[in-house]
């Protein structure tokens, strides 16, 4: 047996030759590797030694030669292919391990030119790996060093690597060259011709790896499953460990997602602890407290109704308290960045209940969080046989950003429940309309057609709770078109409101404001949520 050993990534190699030599196996090598798999005191063929043709080219050109791609394509169990072999003297080469230039590493440098990204476009390499790859019934091909292990072990154990490892490998190995194609594919595509990069490249390829296949989908007549993105960021729902409960369905994903990201957009050094219960992925409670207990029960007075069988999140650790307060109503999905070993032992008494952690990236879950970095740069919607891709809505909206366009000015607990109340709004799907007060939503309106039927249903909302409107703050994802939705929502105890303002009928609803005597702030900014 011969192995062809080319990689840029050197990680676990030279472990990995001396157990191949050990196993007798012949070693073939290029560049760099072979004169590091040479100082270890392997014997090692150079490719230009067993091809009879010298790199050239600054080594663009070693590996692309019949010795090579014959001995990786021709078939044991066809005898032209042998004999063709045997008539040109080219060995077979029955084990591969290739790694390619790291395209996707260099182009990720701020600095990076075109001509960095261009000589790190690995020709030969992946030349190599789909022969190989295509021949997988005779040939191994390694790609990454997680493989190393394994395949040495099948060929300790056997004398052979198995047909099912080889087919796996074949299409990890086909998998990777996509990947690496798609990548070269983006950043290409996005390159203007004075040297900058569009936002959204000629063309978007799709880069995503399979979690798990899902028992069916929105609704039991669709079939589904759950990706995640090749390299994914911390600290998003993706990397969470699942530590209890039953397989999370594909309406269970969405719903988390939902309240992990708003949960997440309260920083728990800045704000403090924060509960948000979501369902039908709108959120039906939201509260700031001292501790994650007090957070969810402020978060359940909204609307107790709506919380039984929703998603609850957390910003901060769960604690032994706060897991005893959930467990008093029937959840779906828990989520929090940590939990204490008391809180694990509480929730396993709900043993359907799914517990998911999700990691901060080795930061306290109780100081300063950098989720953003887990955040999405981009949405992405499916229409009908294409697709609609935008920049995330990331914008964070600061006291200083607002414009006070009334006479009455806001108090300091004013401003801290309108700021409160344009955070949640982000996360409700429009037309949004969302009553707070005092670190809590106290009604919430989502998803109408018309803004006046979202803010009657709010108020609704927090009447059935039993929560009083009165010198509340509500949020307005988008402008009001008239004055009317705003007399609706002053008539149910609004002191404040906040909203982007735009509309051609501003001077209107900022004079109705200032004749009903209550504050109006204007963020010039809106949260559309579709």
């Amino acid at each position: 047996m011969n192995a062809l050993i080319s990689v840029s990534d050197k990680t676990g190699v030279v472990d990995l030759a001396r157990g191949l030599h050990a196993l007798g196996i012949g070693l073939l090598s290029t560049g760099g590797t072979a004169r590091l798999l040479a100082e270890a005191g392997l014997p090692v063929t150079e490719v230009a030694d067993h091809t009879g043709f010298p790199e050239m080219l600054d080594g663009r050109v070693k590996t692309l030669h019949p010795a090579i791609h014959g001995g990786l394509l021709a078939r044991r169990d066809l005898p032209a292919h042998m004999a063709a072999l045997a008539t040109h003297g080219i060995a077979t080469i029955d084990l591969l391990v290739v790694n390619l230039y790291p395209f996707e590493a260099t182009v990720a440098r701020a600095d990076c030119t075109l001509e960095e990204a261009i000589e790190n476009i690995d020709i030969g390499g992946p030349a190599m790996v789909r022969s190989a790859a295509k021949n997988w019934q005779d040939v191994a091909v390694l790609t990454d060093a997680s493989q190393y292990a394994g395949v040495l072990a099948e060929l300790r154990a056997d004398g052979a690597v198995s047909r099912a490892t080889r087919f796996a490998l074949s299409v990890a190995a086909f998998n990777r060259i996509a990947n690496y194609d798609a990548a070269i594919s983006d950043h290409l595509s996005a390159l203007q011709a004075d040297g900058s990069r569009a936002e959204f490249p000629a063309q978007s390829n799709g880069r995503f790896v399979k979690l798990q296949d899902l028992r069916y989908g929105e609704n039991p007549h669709q079939r589904a499953a759950f990706y995640r993105d090749l390299h994914p960021a911390p600290g998003s729902l993706v990397t969470a460990t699942q530590h209890q409960g039953k397989e999370l369905s594909y309406n269970n994903i969405a719903d988390a997602d939902a309240a992990w990201e708003c949960v997440r957009s309260f920083d728990a050094a800045q704000d403090g602890p924060a509960c948000v219960i979501v369902k039908h992925a709108n959120p039906c409670g939201v509260a700031l407290g001292e501790d994650a207990a007090a957070a969810y029960a402020k978060a359940l007075k909204t609307d107790p109704t709506s919380a039984f069988g929703g998603i609850i999140a957390f910003n901060v650790a769960v604690d032994r308290a706060a897991a005893e307060a959930v467990s008093r109503q029937f959840l779906e999905v828990l989520i929090a960045p940590a939990y204490t070993d008391e809180a694990r032992a509480v929730l396993a008494a709900k043993a359907n209940v799914r517990v998911l952690e999700i990691p901060l990236d080795g930061v306290d879950p109780a100081g300063a969080t950098p989720w953003a970095r887990g955040r999405n740069a981009h949405d992405v919607k499916r229409v009908g046989s294409g697709l609609l891709i935008q920049s995330a809505d990331e914008h964070v909206l600061a006291a200083a950003d607002l414009k006070i366009v009334t006479a009455r000015q806001p108090t300091p607990t004013q401003l801290a429940d309108l700021l409160f109340a344009w955070k949640v709004a982000q996360y409700v799907k429009s037309n949004a309309i969302v009553f707070c007060g005092g670190g809590m939503t106290l009604g919430v309106g989502a998803g109408q057609m018309s803004r006046i039927d979202s803010a009657r249903i709010a108020g609704i909302k927090a009447e059935h709770a039993g929560l009083s409107l009165q010198g509340s703050a509500v949020a307005s994802d988008a402008f009001f078109p008239f004055r009317d939705g705003l007399d609706v929502v002053v008539d149910a105890g609004a002191a404040a409101v906040i909203q982007p303002g735009g509309s051609v009928r501003d001077a209107e609803v900022i004079a109705a404001a200032d004749e009903r005597g209550i504050v109006m702030a204007l963020t010039g900014v809106r949260h559309f949520r579709h």
